[in-house]
Protein backbone atom coordinates (compact mmCIF):
# COMPACT_ATOMS: atom_id res chain seq x y z
CA UNK A 1 0.00 0.00 0.00
CA UNK A 2 1.54 3.29 -1.03
CA UNK A 3 1.84 5.86 1.76
CA UNK A 4 0.04 8.41 -0.45
CA UNK A 5 -3.05 6.25 -0.80
CA UNK A 6 -6.07 6.71 1.45
CA UNK A 7 -7.75 3.39 0.83
CA UNK A 8 -7.84 0.96 3.72
CA UNK A 9 -8.99 -2.55 4.60
CA UNK A 10 -9.48 -6.10 3.48
CA UNK A 11 -9.69 -8.55 0.70
CA UNK A 12 -11.22 -11.93 0.39
CA UNK A 13 -10.06 -15.43 0.69
CA UNK A 14 -11.56 -18.69 -0.16
CA UNK A 15 -11.08 -22.18 -1.41
CA UNK A 16 -12.71 -25.25 -2.66
CA UNK A 17 -12.93 -28.97 -2.12
CA UNK A 18 -11.84 -29.59 -5.62
CA UNK A 19 -9.73 -31.74 -7.80
CA UNK A 20 -6.23 -31.68 -6.36
CA UNK A 21 -3.57 -29.94 -8.37
CA UNK A 22 -0.82 -32.40 -9.06
CA UNK A 23 2.86 -31.78 -8.56
CA UNK A 24 4.41 -29.38 -10.99
CA UNK A 25 7.72 -27.62 -11.44
CA UNK A 26 9.25 -25.42 -14.09
CA UNK A 27 9.72 -28.37 -16.39
CA UNK A 28 6.75 -30.37 -15.15
CA UNK A 29 4.14 -31.90 -17.40
CA UNK A 30 0.40 -31.41 -17.02
CA UNK A 31 -1.20 -32.77 -13.90
CA UNK A 32 -2.42 -36.36 -14.22
CA UNK A 33 -6.09 -37.03 -13.69
CA UNK A 34 -7.13 -33.66 -15.11
CA UNK A 35 -9.12 -33.27 -18.28
CA UNK A 36 -7.00 -32.46 -21.31
CA UNK A 37 -9.33 -29.83 -22.75
CA UNK A 38 -7.62 -27.05 -20.83
CA UNK A 39 -10.68 -26.03 -18.81
CA UNK A 40 -10.34 -25.37 -15.07
CA UNK A 41 -10.74 -22.61 -12.47
CA UNK A 42 -8.65 -20.99 -9.76
CA UNK A 43 -9.16 -18.18 -7.23
CA UNK A 44 -7.20 -14.96 -6.72
CA UNK A 45 -7.39 -12.88 -3.51
CA UNK A 46 -5.32 -10.06 -2.06
CA UNK A 47 -5.12 -7.23 0.48
CA UNK A 48 -6.95 -9.42 2.96
CA UNK A 49 -7.68 -9.56 5.82
CA UNK A 50 -7.60 -5.84 6.66
CA UNK A 51 -8.54 -4.98 10.25
CA UNK A 52 -10.39 -6.75 13.03
CA UNK A 53 -13.70 -7.22 11.21
CA UNK A 54 -12.06 -8.91 8.25
CA UNK A 55 -9.79 -10.98 10.48
CA UNK A 56 -12.95 -12.29 12.14
CA UNK A 57 -14.62 -12.95 8.77
CA UNK A 58 -11.58 -14.49 7.10
CA UNK A 59 -12.17 -18.09 8.27
CA UNK A 60 -15.64 -18.04 6.70
CA UNK A 61 -14.21 -16.63 3.49
CA UNK A 62 -11.70 -19.47 3.45
CA UNK A 63 -14.57 -21.89 3.99
CA UNK A 64 -16.46 -20.39 1.04
CA UNK A 65 -13.50 -20.71 -1.28
CA UNK A 66 -12.96 -24.26 -0.09
CA UNK A 67 -16.59 -25.04 -0.87
CA UNK A 68 -16.51 -23.51 -4.36
CA UNK A 69 -16.68 -26.35 -6.90
CA UNK A 70 -13.86 -27.07 -9.31
CA UNK A 71 -11.23 -24.65 -7.99
CA UNK A 72 -7.77 -26.10 -8.58
CA UNK A 73 -5.76 -23.64 -6.47
CA UNK A 74 -5.81 -20.18 -4.88
CA UNK A 75 -3.25 -17.39 -5.18
CA UNK A 76 -2.96 -14.61 -2.57
CA UNK A 77 -1.27 -11.56 -4.10
CA UNK A 78 -0.05 -10.08 -0.82
CA UNK A 79 -0.93 -7.72 2.03
CA UNK A 80 -2.17 -10.05 4.77
CA UNK A 81 -2.83 -7.05 7.04
CA UNK A 82 -3.68 -3.39 6.71
CA UNK A 83 -1.07 -0.65 6.78
CA UNK A 84 -1.80 0.62 10.28
CA UNK A 85 -1.66 -2.52 12.44
CA UNK A 86 1.15 -4.30 14.26
CA UNK A 87 3.50 -6.63 12.35
CA UNK A 88 3.71 -9.21 15.12
CA UNK A 89 4.83 -12.82 14.97
CA UNK A 90 1.53 -13.75 16.58
CA UNK A 91 -0.42 -12.15 13.74
CA UNK A 92 1.71 -13.86 11.11
CA UNK A 93 1.16 -17.20 12.85
CA UNK A 94 -2.60 -16.67 12.90
CA UNK A 95 -2.67 -15.98 9.16
CA UNK A 96 -0.48 -19.01 8.48
CA UNK A 97 -2.98 -21.15 10.42
CA UNK A 98 -5.78 -19.88 8.17
CA UNK A 99 -3.70 -20.49 5.04
CA UNK A 100 -3.16 -24.07 6.23
CA UNK A 101 -6.95 -24.54 6.23
CA UNK A 102 -7.14 -24.27 2.45
CA UNK A 103 -8.13 -27.64 1.03
CA UNK A 104 -6.49 -26.79 -2.29
CA UNK A 105 -2.95 -25.56 -2.95
CA UNK A 106 -2.43 -21.96 -1.81
CA UNK A 107 0.33 -19.83 -3.32
CA UNK A 108 1.18 -16.63 -1.44
CA UNK A 109 3.40 -13.76 -2.57
CA UNK A 110 4.15 -11.12 0.09
CA UNK A 111 2.96 -7.53 0.09
CA UNK A 112 4.46 -4.37 1.55
CA UNK A 113 2.14 -4.15 4.56
CA UNK A 114 3.61 -7.25 6.18
CA UNK A 115 7.23 -6.15 6.04
CA UNK A 116 8.37 -3.03 4.12
CA UNK A 117 5.90 -0.74 5.92
CA UNK A 118 6.49 -2.18 9.40
CA UNK A 119 8.83 0.73 10.24
CA UNK A 120 5.72 2.84 10.88
CA UNK A 121 4.98 3.67 14.51
CA UNK A 122 1.49 2.16 14.36
CA UNK A 123 3.01 -1.01 12.88
CA UNK A 124 5.39 -1.43 15.81
CA UNK A 125 8.50 0.40 14.51
CA UNK A 126 10.11 -2.81 13.30
CA UNK A 127 13.17 -3.17 11.10
CA UNK A 128 11.54 -4.15 7.77
CA UNK A 129 14.38 -6.48 6.82
CA UNK A 130 13.92 -8.37 10.08
CA UNK A 131 10.20 -8.63 9.36
CA UNK A 132 10.96 -9.95 5.86
CA UNK A 133 13.01 -12.72 7.47
CA UNK A 134 10.05 -13.42 9.78
CA UNK A 135 7.67 -13.64 6.82
CA UNK A 136 9.94 -16.15 5.10
CA UNK A 137 10.39 -18.24 8.23
CA UNK A 138 6.63 -18.28 8.84
CA UNK A 139 5.18 -18.86 5.38
CA UNK A 140 7.98 -20.52 3.41
CA UNK A 141 9.09 -23.24 5.78
CA UNK A 142 9.05 -25.83 2.98
CA UNK A 143 10.52 -24.20 -0.13
CA UNK A 144 9.19 -25.71 -3.33
CA UNK A 145 5.87 -26.65 -1.71
CA UNK A 146 2.56 -24.81 -1.53
CA UNK A 147 0.58 -23.92 1.54
CA UNK A 148 -2.82 -25.55 1.96
CA UNK A 149 -2.88 -28.78 -0.03
CA UNK A 150 0.73 -29.67 -0.77
CA UNK A 151 2.03 -29.71 -4.33
CA UNK A 152 5.56 -29.26 -5.61
CA UNK A 153 6.44 -26.02 -7.38
CA UNK A 154 9.66 -24.61 -8.78
CA UNK A 155 11.21 -22.14 -6.34
CA UNK A 156 14.01 -19.55 -6.27
CA UNK A 157 15.09 -20.87 -2.87
CA UNK A 158 18.67 -21.39 -4.06
CA UNK A 159 18.89 -17.63 -4.74
CA UNK A 160 17.33 -16.80 -1.36
CA UNK A 161 13.82 -16.09 -2.66
CA UNK A 162 11.63 -19.09 -1.75
CA UNK A 163 8.53 -16.94 -2.23
CA UNK A 164 9.11 -16.72 -6.00
CA UNK A 165 7.54 -19.90 -7.37
CA UNK A 166 6.35 -21.18 -10.73
CA UNK A 167 4.33 -24.06 -12.10
CA UNK A 168 2.41 -25.09 -15.20
CA UNK A 169 -1.17 -26.19 -15.71
CA UNK A 170 -2.37 -27.41 -19.11
CA UNK A 171 -0.51 -24.93 -21.27
CA UNK A 172 -0.55 -22.01 -18.80
CA UNK A 173 2.74 -20.96 -17.21
CA UNK A 174 2.15 -19.42 -13.78
CA UNK A 175 4.66 -17.52 -11.63
CA UNK A 176 4.73 -15.26 -8.58
CA UNK A 177 6.99 -12.23 -8.29
CA UNK A 178 7.91 -10.69 -4.94
CA UNK A 179 7.38 -7.09 -6.03
CA UNK A 180 5.58 -4.79 -3.60
CA UNK A 181 4.15 -1.31 -3.19
CA UNK A 182 5.91 1.54 -1.39
CA UNK A 183 8.14 1.76 -4.50
CA UNK A 184 9.10 -1.89 -4.12
CA UNK A 185 10.22 -1.20 -0.56
CA UNK A 186 12.47 1.77 -1.37
CA UNK A 187 10.45 4.44 0.43
CA UNK A 188 12.45 5.71 3.46
CA UNK A 189 12.07 4.52 7.05
CA UNK A 190 12.01 7.85 8.97
CA UNK A 191 10.72 6.28 12.18
CA UNK A 192 14.00 4.36 12.36
CA UNK A 193 16.05 7.49 11.77
CA UNK A 194 16.54 7.00 8.02
CA UNK A 195 15.26 9.92 5.90
CA UNK A 196 16.63 8.25 2.76
CA UNK A 197 16.89 4.57 1.77
CA UNK A 198 19.67 2.75 3.60
CA UNK A 199 22.41 0.84 1.75
CA UNK A 200 20.97 -2.42 3.10
CA UNK A 201 17.51 -1.42 1.90
CA UNK A 202 18.79 -0.63 -1.58
CA UNK A 203 20.79 -3.86 -1.78
CA UNK A 204 17.77 -5.91 -0.74
CA UNK A 205 15.51 -4.26 -3.30
CA UNK A 206 18.07 -4.63 -6.07
CA UNK A 207 18.52 -8.34 -5.43
CA UNK A 208 14.78 -8.94 -5.15
CA UNK A 209 14.04 -7.07 -8.38
CA UNK A 210 16.85 -8.87 -10.20
CA UNK A 211 15.35 -12.20 -9.20
CA UNK A 212 11.84 -11.09 -10.17
CA UNK A 213 13.15 -10.17 -13.62
CA UNK A 214 14.94 -13.54 -13.82
CA UNK A 215 11.66 -15.25 -12.90
CA UNK A 216 9.90 -13.45 -15.74
CA UNK A 217 12.59 -14.44 -18.24
CA UNK A 218 12.59 -18.11 -17.24
CA UNK A 219 8.79 -18.33 -17.23
CA UNK A 220 8.52 -16.92 -20.74
CA UNK A 221 11.41 -19.08 -21.95
CA UNK A 222 9.61 -22.19 -20.73
CA UNK A 223 6.35 -21.02 -22.31
CA UNK A 224 8.00 -20.40 -25.68
CA UNK A 225 9.84 -23.71 -25.62
CA UNK A 226 6.58 -25.60 -25.00
CA UNK A 227 4.48 -23.40 -27.30
CA UNK A 228 2.12 -22.71 -24.41
CA UNK A 229 -1.03 -20.62 -24.67
CA UNK A 230 -0.47 -18.07 -21.94
CA UNK A 231 1.74 -16.74 -19.17
CA UNK A 232 0.10 -15.57 -15.92
CA UNK A 233 2.15 -13.54 -13.43
CA UNK A 234 1.10 -12.59 -9.90
CA UNK A 235 2.50 -9.83 -7.66
CA UNK A 236 1.33 -7.37 -5.04
CA UNK A 237 2.39 -4.01 -6.48
CA UNK A 238 0.10 -2.04 -8.75
CA UNK A 239 2.70 -0.60 -11.10
CA UNK A 240 -0.02 1.17 -13.12
CA UNK A 241 -2.23 2.51 -10.35
CA UNK A 242 -5.19 4.49 -11.76
CA UNK A 243 -6.47 5.58 -8.33
CA UNK A 244 -4.13 8.53 -7.76
CA UNK A 245 -1.57 10.75 -9.51
CA UNK A 246 1.51 8.54 -9.45
CA UNK A 247 4.91 10.24 -9.23
CA UNK A 248 8.33 8.90 -10.22
CA UNK A 249 9.25 8.74 -6.52
CA UNK A 250 6.33 6.36 -5.99
CA UNK A 251 7.09 3.89 -8.78
CA UNK A 252 10.62 4.36 -10.13
CA UNK A 253 11.81 0.99 -8.80
CA UNK A 254 9.42 -0.88 -11.08
CA UNK A 255 11.09 0.27 -14.30
CA UNK A 256 13.30 -2.85 -14.82
CA UNK A 257 10.32 -5.17 -14.44
CA UNK A 258 8.06 -3.14 -16.73
CA UNK A 259 10.74 -3.08 -19.42
CA UNK A 260 11.21 -6.85 -19.11
CA UNK A 261 7.46 -7.45 -19.33
CA UNK A 262 7.32 -5.52 -22.60
CA UNK A 263 10.36 -7.32 -24.05
CA UNK A 264 9.16 -10.80 -23.09
CA UNK A 265 5.51 -10.24 -24.03
CA UNK A 266 6.53 -8.94 -27.45
CA UNK A 267 8.55 -12.10 -28.09
CA UNK A 268 5.69 -14.40 -26.99
CA UNK A 269 2.93 -15.48 -29.38
CA UNK A 270 0.39 -16.21 -26.63
CA UNK A 271 -1.54 -14.10 -24.16
CA UNK A 272 -0.01 -12.55 -21.04
CA UNK A 273 -1.87 -11.84 -17.79
CA UNK A 274 -0.64 -9.80 -14.83
CA UNK A 275 -2.64 -10.06 -11.59
CA UNK A 276 -2.00 -7.62 -8.74
CA UNK A 277 -3.49 -6.15 -5.60
CA UNK A 278 -2.23 -3.02 -3.81
CA UNK A 279 -4.66 -0.40 -5.17
CA UNK A 280 -7.71 -2.25 -3.79
CA UNK A 281 -10.18 -1.48 -6.59
CA UNK A 282 -11.06 -4.09 -9.22
CA UNK A 283 -9.71 -3.13 -12.62
CA UNK A 284 -8.89 -4.78 -15.93
CA UNK A 285 -6.89 -2.96 -18.58
CA UNK A 286 -3.94 -3.08 -20.97
CA UNK A 287 -1.41 -0.74 -19.36
CA UNK A 288 1.42 -1.53 -21.78
CA UNK A 289 -0.51 -1.44 -25.05
CA UNK A 290 0.54 0.98 -27.77
CA UNK A 291 -0.34 4.56 -26.82
CA UNK A 292 -0.49 3.91 -23.06
CA UNK A 293 0.82 6.71 -20.83
CA UNK A 294 2.75 4.11 -18.83
CA UNK A 295 5.14 3.46 -21.72
CA UNK A 296 6.32 7.06 -21.48
CA UNK A 297 6.24 7.05 -17.68
CA UNK A 298 8.63 4.08 -17.52
CA UNK A 299 10.58 5.14 -20.64
CA UNK A 300 9.83 1.86 -22.40
CA UNK A 301 10.62 1.15 -26.03
CA UNK A 302 7.89 -0.84 -27.80
CA UNK A 303 4.61 -2.05 -26.33
CA UNK A 304 2.82 -5.19 -25.17
CA UNK A 305 -0.66 -5.32 -26.67
CA UNK A 306 -1.03 -8.97 -25.59
CA UNK A 307 -0.68 -8.16 -21.86
CA UNK A 308 -3.84 -7.79 -19.76
CA UNK A 309 -3.60 -6.58 -16.18
CA UNK A 310 -6.21 -7.48 -13.52
CA UNK A 311 -6.42 -5.84 -10.09
CA UNK A 312 -8.39 -7.72 -7.43
CA UNK A 313 -10.67 -6.03 -4.93
CA UNK A 314 -9.09 -5.42 -1.53
CA UNK A 315 -9.20 -3.37 1.65
CA UNK A 316 -12.73 -1.99 2.21
CA UNK A 317 -13.67 -3.30 -1.26
CA UNK A 318 -12.91 -6.82 -0.12
CA UNK A 319 -16.38 -8.16 -0.66
CA UNK A 320 -15.50 -10.83 -3.22
CA UNK A 321 -12.84 -13.12 -4.59
CA UNK A 322 -11.85 -13.47 -8.23
CA UNK A 323 -12.70 -16.80 -9.87
CA UNK A 324 -10.56 -17.24 -12.97
CA UNK A 325 -11.46 -19.73 -15.69
CA UNK A 326 -8.88 -21.20 -18.02
CA UNK A 327 -10.94 -21.59 -21.17
CA UNK A 328 -10.77 -24.44 -23.63
CA UNK A 329 -8.57 -24.02 -26.69
CA UNK A 330 -10.43 -22.10 -29.38
CA UNK A 331 -12.08 -19.63 -26.98
CA UNK A 332 -11.71 -15.92 -27.69
CA UNK A 333 -9.30 -15.58 -24.75
CA UNK A 334 -7.31 -18.02 -22.67
CA UNK A 335 -8.56 -16.63 -19.35
CA UNK A 336 -11.84 -15.14 -18.21
CA UNK A 337 -12.91 -14.19 -14.69
CA UNK A 338 -15.79 -13.32 -12.41
CA UNK A 339 -15.98 -11.59 -9.03
CA UNK A 340 -17.71 -13.94 -6.60
CA UNK A 341 -19.33 -12.12 -3.63
CA UNK A 342 -18.64 -13.37 -0.14
CA UNK A 343 -21.80 -14.64 1.49
CA UNK A 344 -20.76 -13.97 5.08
Amino acid sequence: MQISRTSALAAAAALAVLPALASVASAATDAPGQSKDGHYQFAVIGDVPYGDAQVAAFPKWVDQINATPNLSFTIHVGDIKNGSSKCTNEYFGMIRAQFDRFTMPLVYTPGDNEWTDCHRTNNGTYDPLERLAAIRSTFFTRPGHTLGADITVASQQSAGFPENVSFRRQGIDIATLHVVGSNNGLLPWPELGHPTPTPEQVAEETARMDNAVAQVRSTFADARQRHDRAVALFLQADMFDPTYAVSWADDSAFQPLVRELVAQSTAFDGEVYLFNGDSHVYNSDKPLAAGSKWLDFYDVQGSADNLTRVTVDGSSNNKDFLEVTVNRPGADHVLSWERIPYTS
